[in-house]
């Protein structure tokens, strides 16, 4: 009998977790039995990628709060808290609303299956909530892919967004990033314009060929592309955790904004999300002001990207290949080469062993710790310790992260900075250490 909050986050912990247990059909159909909330929620943004999205979505959602839209946002995964991944106007559902969600999705005569999956009820949770709460308009973030996620049982989405793609759950989406792509570009609709990072050529391809034969279907179902290249968005300078960038894409050319981030990379999904909204303007859904956008941009808080959680102690989710370069970039621009220490962990469906040699050769770790993230993804610390003993990185391992975290900040100069970096399961655990 589930008849609370409690009992609700335990039944959905308990559900299966990859993809969806059941195919989009299945998920588009209870959204028919929900009376529809997907259409309820005002204009949908659909975006996916490998790396990138779960800021892209924040830069939406505060640049359309900023513009006085009560904006909903779905995304994944939580830090802390399962109601993280629900917002409406900045603000996680409460327990009360949560369990009401719950109830109308997998309650009793909902129609929800007792083995309906982790994240397709979340998601169905999530429309539901935003209908209720009349949003103006819903930032949906895939789960894991796209073409196959919960989240494309949505019809009719205003625009979609693809980020940075590279390697992630090879095994479920492929061993190429053009099988990669495919899957990411399978949330096009007909009619819908796909703004996209073009940064890897084989990936823009893909994503342009999937446009143009949706669009060859009707001249109402043609797919207008907006792509960012690498040379769309300069930075100019970045000091005191403030990046100054300027975009000179041909839809707004030669425009300047300031981001509130010590990662360089956070130009390139402010920039991402700045295309989107120049997007949903040119089809007329929204009349921007160039203050709101810029606004919106420099007020955005997105937690675990390269964030300063206490002086000179930073944390990021980098959880893959592309995430770790990206990760290093950054740590060489804040401390410069300088004395620094890094705390790692993963889970075992990562590439954790290439994560490991990259981390090795890109930067000088005065110390390197290992951890574990406690579950059935688990690795070892000591087996991680061991891989970067062989990428010729001296490390110790203590499987506890508390005590873990405590060794890296040990007799520590001010000087000396210390990075946490591996999966978002660990940046979680962190922030629910220092509160």
């Amino acid at each position: 009998m589930i008849s609370c909050y409690e009992d609700a986050v335990k039944t959905i912990e308990d559900s299966s977790r990859f993809l969806s247990v059941n195919p989009v059909e299945y998920t588009a159909g209870r959204l028919e039995e929900l009376g529809n909330p997907d259409r309820r929620a005002g204009m949908l943004v659909h975006i996916a990628g490998t790396n990138g999205k779960g800021s892209v979505s924040a830069y939406l959602a505060s640049i359309f709060r900023g513009m006085g839209l009560r904006t909903g946002h779905f995304t994944s995964p939580h830090l802390v808290r399962l109601n993280e991944r629900i917002a409406v106007d900045g603000q996680m559902i409460s327990d009360g609303d949560f369990f009401d969600a719950f109830k109308e999705v997998r309650g009793p005569g909902s129609g929800g299956e007792p083995g309906s999956g982790y994240f397709e009820t979340l998601f169905l949770m999530a429309m539901v909530y935003f209908a209720k709460m009349r949003t103006d308009v819903a930032v949906i973030e895939t789960g894991l892919g796209g073409r196959l996620d919960a989240t494309n049982a949505v019809r009719d989405p205003a625009v979609t967004v693809i980020t940075q793609i590279g390697f992630d759950h090879m095994g479920i989406l492929g061993n190429s990033i053009e099988e990669i792509a495919a899957e990411k570009a399978g949330i096009l609709k007909a009619g819908a314009p796909c703004v996209y990072s073009a940064e890897n050529p084989k990936a823009a391809a893909v994503i342009e060929k999937r446009a143009r034969d949706l669009g060859g279907e009707s001249p109402s179902a043609e797919i207008r592309l907006y792509p960012l290249s690498p040379e769309d968005c300069l930075v100019r300078r970045m000091g005191s955790g403030v990046i100054d960038f300027s975009t000179s894409f041909r839809y707004d050319r030669n425009a300047d904004y300031k981001v509130r981030s010590f990662a360089p990379y956070q130009a390139e999904n402010a920039s991402l999300a700045v295309l989107a909204v120049k997007a949903l303007a040119d089809r007329g859904l929204l009349r921007p002001s160039a203050d709101e956008v810029k606004r919106g941009l420099y007020e955005m808080e997105w937690p675990a990207r390269m964030e300063e959680i206490s002086p000179r102690v930073f944390l990021d989710g980098a959880h893959n290949i592309d995430g770790i370069r990206r990760f290093l970039e950054a740590a060489r621009a804040v401390a410069g080469g300088g004395r620094a220490r890094l705390l790692f962990s993963a889970v075992n469906d990562k590439d954790y062993g290439e994560m490991i040699r990259e981390l090795s050769a890109g930067y000088p770790w005065e110390k390197v710790i290992t951890t574990e993230i406690k579950g059935v993804r688990q690795i070892e610390c000591g087996a991680l310790k061991e891989l970067f003993e062989r990428a010729g990185t001296h490390a110790e391992s203590i499987s506890g992260i508390r005590e873990a975290l405590l060794l890296a900040l040990r007799d520590r100069d001010d000087g000396t900075y210390v990075f946490i970096c591996g999966s978002l399961y660990l940046a979680g655990t962190i922030k629910e250490i220092m509160k």
